[in-house]
């Protein structure tokens, strides 16, 4: 929509409505947040979310709603395959949108290029580390919102992120795995460089 470019994918779409929409009747939870704890998301995750909500009210609820009502019109409702399937995607929208709404109400807004420069592991830091067994591994710490695994990215309440945080480049953490005790070897740490133009209207 306009002012959104790229917000969200469809493949994210899709996983969203996978995870929070199934079983059918099941309203979607907040999530493992830790008690009292803070939803703590970058403005780029924030803005995601807000851009997925309002495509939801603005483009696609409107839309499933005028393909029911057209499915309504054509008949028995109960042998209707479109009027039944547009009955439960608007259940899914709706669902999805009282999610969205919750998490946004939340959400902790945290800029990492605030950070920038630094050698120590804050939200939002992408770090290199090593383990004991002479792997390495390259992660960002994100909202759970937004981290997205497939992309190196680990939600900061994850065993590993857990485990970094508050640590220096050469610092050397535990990490407790079912397997057992890792330890892991700080190597890098990096930030986005701040922007100018949002730095300037702070």
């Amino acid at each position: 929509m306009d002012g959104c470019p790229e917000c969200y994918s469809d493949q994210r779409m899709n996983k969203a409505f996978t995870k929070e929409t199934e079983p059918d009747d099941e309203e979607p939870t907040l999530g493992p947040l830790p008690v009292g704890g803070k939803n703590y998301i970058t403005p780029q995750g924030y803005e995601g979310l807000r851009c997925e909500l309002l495509d939801l009210i603005d483009s696609e609820r409107p839309k499933v709603v005028e393909m029911v009502h057209w499915a309504a019109s054509n008949g028995d409702r109960s042998e209707n395959g479109d009027y039944l399937y547009g009955k439960k995607r608007l259940r899914e929208i709706d669902r999805r949108i009282r999610f969205l709404t919750q998490r946004l109400e939340i959400a902790a807004i945290s800029n990492p290029s605030i950070h920038h420069g630094s050698d120590q592991v804050f939200f939002g830091a992408t770090v290199t580390y090593a383990d004991d067994r002479g792997g390495e591994r390259t992660v960002t710490i994100l909202g759970i919102d937004e981290a997205n695994t497939a992309l190196g990215q680990i939600s900061w309440i994850s065993p590993v992120a857990r485990a970094l945080l508050k640590s220096r480049v050469g610092d050397e953490v535990n990490l407790v795995t079912p397997h057992g005790m890792q330890v892991l070897e700080v190597l890098k740490v990096e930030y986005p460089v701040p922007d100018a133009a949002a730095q300037r209207a702070l």
